[in-house]
């Protein structure tokens, strides 16, 4: 049984429990949308959504570069990142950690700035990897991101300092929320003593310098997290989801939350462009047009797996051959993927819960 969305809908509409939570606050319009599969029949209307993102701002997906790798804005920030970020997950998996270090140090040298882990990964050693390859200054030249699961602030404030130590750093540059996959978890972390206030106070003492919050599940409860933050005066910095060539026509984060994020000038991480890696296997598409797919749209970064130095040229190439795709070679695509992703069998992560990490272990929760 797939645990990860509740039926439960615990409405926390106009709550003021914690006044001072007003961190950048900004004024939301939450629309109340409602979950639509594009189907094969309307590929088209994905085509053209996905080319007004892309081809209309040719300027912002071809940013300034540093070692050749495109730097974009990181939302309302001002910060700078890759336009390929490191995914951490897959740089614990070496059977040797000295690879692990290789790989992390290779890619910061060649232009990946933005480094994703998360406290959770292979049972800490993501981020004890990282730490010990963010050693000998490559810590400064490094925009490094995690996440934690916990939904209370006594949770949430010991990971986050678990986190930190892990990492060998006295400050993480964008700390999330992981796993936003329950239409409750937006009500758990706003609630009075949830994870929402060890957040604050990391930030506030100078542990954490943005917050944000991540989730693979149904664009929904994206957008629920969205509207519980702004009715507490709340507005996040930063926001991870999949967007990717079979996204665009099933439960689609693309067309339902895509443009909010743009709108109030939130950061766009993107995730996902392969399916992990199952859009691979439906042979629609190849891992450099997922990529360039996913750089198409206004993302800041475009977080991928990389699990050696193979893989590491691999999307080094799609961003070094990467320019804004038109709107005819984007329908062309989608037309493409658009029988295989109707149903989602090949985006795992929104049909099962095989990838929810929180619902196999419900004690990261608190």
């Amino acid at each position: 049984m797939d645990t990860a969305i509740s039926l439960t809908h615990r409405a926390s509409h106009g709550r003021t429990f914690m006044s001072t939570i007003v961190d950048e606050t900004s004024r939301f319009d939450p629309s109340k949308q409602t979950d639509a599969t594009v189907s094969r029949r309307s590929f088209l209307k994905s085509a053209a959504a996905a080319a007004v993102f892309g081809a209309a701002s040719p300027h912002t997906l071809m940013a300034e570069t540093k070692e050749g790798m495109p730097q974009r804005a990181l939302g309302r920030t001002g910060e700078k990142v890759s336009a390929i970020g490191l995914g951490g997950y897959h740089i614990g998996k070496q059977a040797d950690e000295a690879e692990s270090i290789t790989i992390i140090r290779s890619a910061i040298d060649r232009g990946l700035t933005f480094m994703d882990n998360c406290w959770d990964y292979n049972g800490g050693a993501s981020e004890i990897r990282m730490g010990r390859a963010l050693r000998d200054g490559y810590r400064q030249r490094v925009f490094l991101m995690t996440k934690i699961d916990g939904r209370t602030r006594e949770t949430a404030a010991r990971q986050i300092d678990e986190s930190l130590k892990r990492l060998q750093t006295d400050r993480i540059d964008l700390m999330q929320f992981h796993e936003i996959i329950r239409l409750e978890d937006p009500d758990r972390i706003f609630a009075s003593g949830g994870a929402i206030e060890a957040m604050v106070e990391a930030k506030r003492s100078g542990k954490i310098r943005y917050i944000g919050f991540t989730g693979h599940k149904d664009p929904f409860v994206h957008l629920r997290m969205l509207e519980i933050a702004a009715a507490n005066k709340f507005r996040f910095d930063a926001v991870q989801m999949p967007l990717n060539v079979m996204d665009a026509h099933f439960r689609s984060f693309e067309h339902q939350v895509l443009p909010r994020l743009v709108a109030d000038e939130i950061g766009v991480l993107g995730m996902k462009s392969m399916g992990d890696p199952f859009i691979l296997e439906s042979k629609t598409v190849t891992p450099i047009e997922c990529l360039h797919y996913a750089l198409n749209l206004p993302t800041s970064t475009v977080i991928t797996g990389i699990d050696s130095l193979k893989i590491l040229d691999q999307a080094l190439e799609a961003a070094k051959t990467f320019k804004p795709m038109s709107k005819e070679a984007v329908t062309r695509l989608l037309a493409r993927t658009a029988a295989a992703a109707a149903t989602g069998r090949f985006e795992l992560f929104k049909t099962g819960n095989r990838y929810d990490g929180t619902a196999h272990n419900p004690q990261w929760l608190g």
